[in-house]
């Protein structure tokens, strides 16, 4: 599950707009807001205007990522942003300190759900709130599919298994959410849908250089998961996919916002 430039370009055409409208009618200017897992920073950049000129601080583990953050920031012209390399589950800030706190795909990879929401908790003001947007694997689909890239969908769910993550984490989001002692809850889901021909080569792509690559299918080999004669399978069903004139790719999320008491 390591960065390459396609997941780079991937997270890139994620923007608070596509990936945070749950969010973005609760922000105001002034507000401090921590964005957890906030990877290059796409979704940062829109939230960071939202919020202006209050603060925002986003933390990831991936110093690389980190980086682009700050390069998109400065590109963009955003001065209100700070972006640190960190652990969820250790953030350097003092309790009560922010306003909000936004994540998207980051509780799907963590493999103690709780020790992230509790650190959420301490950092937040009383009356604050968090706001989680998770992939729900199950419920997400190519179209057409003769049920070969399901599998594939199948086997992504076991790279996160394998990894201590949560493939349906944004089915869980509810749970876990009150199990941490958030309360008003309101709770959404929605689909992000690629469709237009540039998207379809796009996701084609990046299915070829990553999910499909001799380096995945490498390491995943070792934990028993895909076998060639599947592979081959998966390689040529993305090709018949990306010729269809019906081509589709839709990412489910679930998605909660949650007052702290």
């Amino acid at each position: 599950m390591s960065y390459g430039e396609a997941l780079v370009q991937l997270r890139r055409l994620h923007t608070a707009e596509a990936n945070a409208a749950y969010l973005l009618p609760q922000l105001r200017p002034g507000l401090r807001l921590l964005d957890l897992g906030c990877g290059s920073g796409s979704i940062s950049a829109g939230l960071a205007k939202a919020i202006a000129p209050g603060e925002l601080h986003g933390v990831d583990m991936d110093e690389a990522q980190v980086e682009l953050a700050r390069s998109l920031a400065d590109s963009a012209g955003i001065r209100n942003a700070v972006f640190h390399v960190g652990d969820l589950t250790d953030l350097p800030f003092q309790e009560g300190y922010f306003d909000v706190a936004h994540c998207h795909n980051a509780l799907m990879g963590a493999a103690d759900t709780q020790a992230v929401l509790a650190e959420v908790k301490r950092t937040l003001k009383p009356g604050g709130i968090i706001a989680c947007r998770e992939i729900i694997c199950g419920s997400s689909f190519f179209s057409p599919d003769k049920g070969v890239l399901r599998t594939a969908w199948d086997v992504f769910e076991d790279v996160l298994f394998e990894g201590n993550g949560h493939p349906q984490a944004g089915k869980d989001l509810k749970s876990w959410v009150l199990e941490a002692g958030f309360t008003n809850l309101r709770v959404t889901a929605s689909l992000d849908i690629f469709s237009a021909p540039a998207d379809v080569a796009f996701i084609h792509s990046l299915a070829k250089q990553w999910f499909l690559s001799r380096e995945m299918r490498d390491g995943l080999g070792v934990y028993g998961l895909p076998t060639d004669q599947l592979w081959d399978s998966v390689n040529a069903a993305i090709d018949e996919w990306k010729s269809s004139p019906g081509a589709a790719i839709a990412y489910a999320y679930g998605e909660v916002v949650a007052g702290r008491p």
